[in-house]
């Protein structure tokens, strides 16, 4: 009697670990991610340089790690450019502002229908390490500010 006991607590210990571990994975594969800043660097007739500065949103309970992320700017379903952003900590349920730089090949000042930010960002936990992708749609006046500088 003892030993079915003691089998259906690990039983439930198991089956409370594993709903914790995959609702923490999936709070993970919903971080936020918003544009706080952007500064026009250098600019000539080719190419453009940009500082800019990303705020995350971790909304789970894990601490995670992340080490250098590239990420990629896409105008109209075309790659317009691309940047890196620093090694960062998230800690559990707080946000944390990320430097980095951006570059672009296009001096294309037409209006784009449409911007978004994608990237992938491996996350390093205690025992493995998961890439979350993430993609970003910025207001109409931060696309403006981050890509034309107008």
């Amino acid at each position: 009697m003892k030993s079915s006991k003691k089998g259906g607590l690990f039983v439930l210990f198991v089956l409370g670990m594993s709903i914790f571990g995959y609702s923490q994975y999936a709070s993970a594969s919903q971080i936020g991610v918003s544009v706080s800043q952007s500064e026009l660097l250098h600019q000539n007739d080719e190419t453009s340089n940009y500082n800019i500065e990303l705020e995350f949103k971790n909304p789970s309970l894990l601490i995670m790690t992340a080490g250098e992320t590239e990420f990629f700017v896409i105008s109209n379903e075309e790659m317009i450019g691309k940047g890196k952003l620093e090694s960062f900590t998230l800690y559990p349920l707080d946000s944390s502002h990320v430097k980095g730089t951006f570059h672009t090949d296009s001096n294309d000042n037409a209006e784009s229908e449409s911007v978004k930010i994608t990237g992938i960002t491996k996350y390093d936990l205690w025992i493995t390490s998961i890439d979350v992708p993430f993609v970003y749609y910025p207001t109409e006046e931060q696309a403006r500010e981050f890509i034309h500088q107008n």
